[in-house]
């Protein structure tokens, strides 16, 4: 088996995807025989709720920070192979205030270390701000995606993550930057693909549509290549997955 990689899908601006990536990745990687965990940080719970999380006992963040909480035991099956779900929970909006409590910013990546007897992948999606858990997150995450609509509200936000990535001391070359929600019919989406800045040269070749179908996730309650396989939205997350397995350690051997 494979040792554990942890990919993270981050941004510190809202509403650009990230979510949507995150599921449509993990279910990927599930579909292609890896045991997957998708683990919801963002407290807003839509990952959860794309794989259709029950209702169940609420986390006490506080204990799982100190431990005292097996970490194990939130952990849910879904109903597609190999994928599994810690489920968001309205308490772990104090998980920020909660860490700074924690010497360092291992704490992320110590509540992780049990899983790796479980799982070949852990994928993380983040509340977009930075904060002391987005140091954990960048200590604990082999790779992160950052999905970038094409504008330059959305660039100069990348600009403060990947300044903030540096400072703490992580390789950019770690940063995966992609274009998401990309509207063909936008003239700026469509320069800057054509030009894009030479800040985003690592970025993925892959680029997100907007599209409704993405949008039909809520409605489905699951991820676009369970229902539309073949729709060009989920031909790009199919090829986005294969870009960033190529950019895991683990699974570019």
């Amino acid at each position: 088996m494979r040792a554990m990689q942890t990919l993270a899908l981050y941004h510190l601006k809202g509403g650009v995807g990230k979510t949507a990536a995150a599921v449509n990745l993990a279910y990927l990687a599930a579909r292609d025989g890896y045991p997957t965990l998708f683990w919801d940080l963002d407290p807003q719970g839509a990952g959860s709720w794309y794989l259709e999380a029950e209702a169940w006992e609420a986390i006490d963040a506080d204990q799982l920070v100190k431990g005292t909480l097996a970490v194990g035991r939130l952990v849910r099956p879904t109903r597609f192979e190999n994928l599994s779900l810690m489920p968001a929970d309205f308490s772990l909006r104090y998980l920020d205030i909660l860490l700074r409590k924690v010497q360092g910013n291992d704490a992320l990546k110590r509540l992780l270390a049990p899983f790796r007897e479980m799982f070949t992948l852990v994928v993380l999606d983040c509340p977009p701000s930075l904060s002391h858990l987005a140091a954990n997150i960048f200590a604990a995450a082999d790779a992160v995606a950052v999905p970038i609509v094409p504008s330059h509200l959305s660039l100069r936000a990348f600009d403060f993550v990947h300044e903030e990535y540096k400072a703490q001391g992580h390789k950019p070359r770690r940063l995966h930057p992609f274009f998401s929600m990309v509207d063909r019919r936008r003239r700026l989406h469509n320069e800057l693909l054509v030009d894009a800045p030479k800040r985003l040269k690592r970025r993925l070749g892959t680029s997100i549509p907007y599209a409704s179908v993405i949008e039909r996730m809520g409605q489905e309650r699951a991820p676009v290549g369970s229902f539309a396989p073949r729709h060009p939205a989920s031909l790009a997350y199919e090829a986005l997955w294969q870009e960033l397995k190529q950019r895991l350690p683990e699974f570019s051997n």
